[in-house]
């Protein structure tokens, strides 16, 4: 690998760093139906129902949970997703959040199965998705993550962190430059503030030569450290 292209490499991964954030919890706490674009068929899978009614203190309990994520008590809010898991398991608010402190907290195989029970109460909800594919991603199942990135963008198109987060995975994880430029360009014109960082990866990647597969693997593994996915 050349000198200069150290230089991008080092310089694209001081960018993640700077820009890794911790996840926003998630105010959602029922299914919200998809738009229905045609007549079902016998073979579409049926929809789940649609949530109960939420009584007040069930909205209660999910806003202290709330407050304890946004604090950053993530053993009191892990606590209190799962209570509200047993006594709601319908609501896909509830398993989205407990899924975002699981992996927060390192725990990566079960924010998985939390972030499908999300997805599976709320199959409408583009940032379930967003946050399913980026539990995905971390526990290496690259491919799901693309899939569930893909799901997102099928619900809204305009997403702007799945965009993102789906030429991330393309870039540093299915090797597919083209596609991750395609993306980068795509989210750009989606942040009408601009994003610096993602503006110099696509320069880098118009530029970019063909790069030691070694190299790509061990930027991977740092990014991954990073924490950059967009929420």
């Amino acid at each position: 690998m050349t000198a200069t292209r150290t230089l991008l490499l080092s310089g694209a991964l001081a960018a993640l760093a700077g820009c890794a954030t911790v996840a926003k919890p998630i105010d959602v706490i029922a299914h919200t139906p998809a738009a229905v674009s045609a007549p079902p068929s016998a073979t579409s899978p049926a929809a789940p129902p649609a949530a109960a009614p939420i009584a007040a203190e069930i909205q209660t309990q999910f806003d202290r949970a709330l407050q304890s994520q946004r604090a950053g008590r993530a053993d009191d809010a892990e606590r209190q997703w799962r209570a509200l898991a047993l006594v709601r398991p319908d609501l896909g608010g509830v398993h989205a959040n407990l899924g975002i402190v699981l992996r927060q907290t390192g725990r990566n195989a079960e924010a998985v199965a939390a972030l499908e029970r999300a997805v599976q109460a709320s199959p409408a909800q583009p940032r379930f998705l967003n946050e399913l594919g980026i539990a995905y991603r971390a526990n290496g199942q690259f491919d799901k993550a693309r899939e569930a990135y893909e799901r997102a963008l099928a619900l809204d198109a305009n997403y702007a962190a799945a965009v993102l987060n789906l030429g991330i995975l393309h870039d540093l994880y299915l090797g597919d430059g083209a596609k991750a430029l395609q993306l980068y360009d795509r989210y750009l014109t989606l942040a009408p503030s601009g994003d610096a960082a993602v503006t110099k990866w696509a320069t880098d990647l118009r530029q970019r030569k063909a790069v030691p597969q070694t190299a790509v693997t061990a930027l991977s593994t740092q990014v991954a450290k990073s924490g950059k996915e967009a929420q």
